[in-house]
């Protein structure tokens, strides 16, 4: 087999310190995996850089450091045996080459020091696999033992041994197959999808951790269907998410259908994504539904219903991130909210539907009334030409009603113009819950277009509410 070199893969400053570095200590080196199948792929700048030595990739580290300008220091993983160099602006981990063994119940592999081949044929994917080598005498030389090249060039994801013993291994890597496949629009290899098929269950071992992660990565890619997809054939998306795959299938009664809600919810995600690179948007495009599944009813006048599956929907959002380990801060309530008030913007198309309606949409929605907007227009996934015009039209309307409101009653994250402290200082009265209650009554008046948001309207208000609980201004 010919060599091949590709030096002008080794452009950046770094890898002449790392030269150095492994020639003083006489050790073998290589950059290995995502640099270089990027390189290749023309997918722009690394800003981590994978180093494999052929011994003690710590000590290879600290050599690098102390040539380094200012002698970075090495942040060193002992339990891992690695060890990593944050320097110009990329980070670079060192290991030292090294062949695994696995038991069956769990991913975390008995290490021991490998060659280059033992390090190559423990990698994911072919792709993954490849490396170029950094001793000067060899510097840019290729090592490709899995043909991994050729694999970036027909575009296909591939196991260098065994898909079976590879994904029962570490389960994880069938979620990264199938990330891949996402972000690059590559082709699974059969035998390795199969092996997918075959070992999902072995995904339970995995921590809900790492799952996100590499859900999140599915999101993020440009058309994440191409990854749902593939989860969900392989069966790998019901043990991750299985309030989404109760959505599909279309029942039929008297001759009256509904929609599937699972294949609809995928172009949702799609559509969105044109639109925003927000994960968490994305994350309410994926959930905006789930509470479809549990919320169906078939009635005989009027067909099928799922009444109330935004409050259900919202609710259940807490249970999926709890479960997943997600966190359950301010991104949770972000998409709970989302999925809430989803139903809400097209109401507003009717033209009976008064301005007090409109008001408390942007009050709940807040900040967030841009976000609730592309999410509702991104929810039209009709085919029917007339019909997806229509349903942009009203948005358009919908967007046209709500700035009149806004620009006039200035709603949008709005406070009482009392506060809590005035009402009992006017009154003379301590803390109690007639103060939260004649606060909130203000509010409910200004939404509700009884008085006008200002503050001596709030106040006129606000004495006349006193009065009825036997309050009386103090002078």
């Amino acid at each position: 087999m010919p060599e091949h070199f590709y030096p002008e893969a080794l452009q950046h400053k770094i890898f002449n310190y790392l030269s150095e570095a492994a020639d003083d200590l006489d050790t073998d080196a290589f950059v290995i995996g995502g640099f270089v199948r990027d390189f290749f792929l023309k997918r722009g700048k690394a800003k981590d850089i994978d180093v494999v030595a052929v011994g003690d990739g710590i000590e290879l580290a600290k050599k690098v450091s102390e040539k380094l300008p200012g002698k970075p220091p090495v942040k060193v993983f002992k339990t891992y045996g690695t060890a990593m160099l944050k320097v110009f602006d990329l980070e670079v981990e060192f290991v030292g080459a090294r062949k695994e063994s696995y038991s069956e119940d769990s991913r975390n592999p008995e290490v021991e020091q490998g060659t280059l081949e033992d390090d190559q044929n423990r990698r994911d994917f072919t792709i993954n696999a490849l490396a170029l080598q950094l001793n000067k005498a060899h510097f840019g030389k290729l090592l490709d033992p899995f043909e991994g090249l050729q694999d970036l060039k027909t575009q296909l994801i591939k196991t260098p041994l065994d898909p079976e013993v590879t994904f029962s291994d570490d389960p994880l890597r069938m979620l990264r197959a199938i990330r891949f496949s996402s972000q690059l629009h590559f082709v699974i290899d059969p035998k390795s999808l199969r092996a997918i098929e075959e070992n999902a269950s072995r995904l339970d071992i995995v921590s809900k951790e790492r799952i996100v992660t590499e859900l999140h990565k599915i999101l993020a890619s440009e058309q994440p269907s191409v990854g749902l997809k593939l989860l969900h054939n392989t069966e790998l998306l019901q043990r991750i998410l299985p309030e989404l795959t109760n959505l599909e299938g279309i029942d039929e009664i008297d001759g009256q259908k509904h929609k599937d809600n699972f294949w609809h919810t995928l172009e949702v995600v799609d559509n969105i994504s044109k639109e925003t690179n927000d994960v968490w948007l994305r994350w309410a495009a994926l959930l905006h539904d789930i509470g479809k599944a549990p919320t169906k009813r078939f009635h005989k006048k009027i067909g099928w219903t799922f009444h109330g599956h935004e409050f259900k929907g919202s609710k259940m959002v807490y249970h999926i991130f709890k479960r997943l380990k997600m966190p359950l801060n301010d991104k949770m309530k972000f998409v709970q909210k989302l999925v809430l008030l989803s139903s809400r913007p097209i109401a507003i198309v009717d033209e009976d539907v008064t301005d007090s309606a409109v008001r408390r949409l942007v009050h709940d929605t807040g900040e967030h009334l841009e976000d609730l907007m592309t999410l509702c227009e991104a929810d039209i996934t009709t085919k029917n030409p007339k019909r997806y015009k229509k349903y942009h039209n009203n948005f358009k309307l919908v967007r046209n009603r709500i700035k009149e409101v806004e620009e006039r009653d200035k709603v949008r994250n709005f406070q009482p113009p009392v506060s809590g402290t005035e009402i009992m200082e006017t009154f003379n009265i301590k803390p109690c819950q007639a103060v939260g209650e004649i606060k909130a009554k203000i509010k409910e008046a200004i939404l509700d277009g009884d008085i006008p948001n200002d503050y001596d309207a709030a106040f006129e208000f606000m004495l006349e509410e006193g009065k009825a609980y036997g309050f009386e201004q103090q002078t």
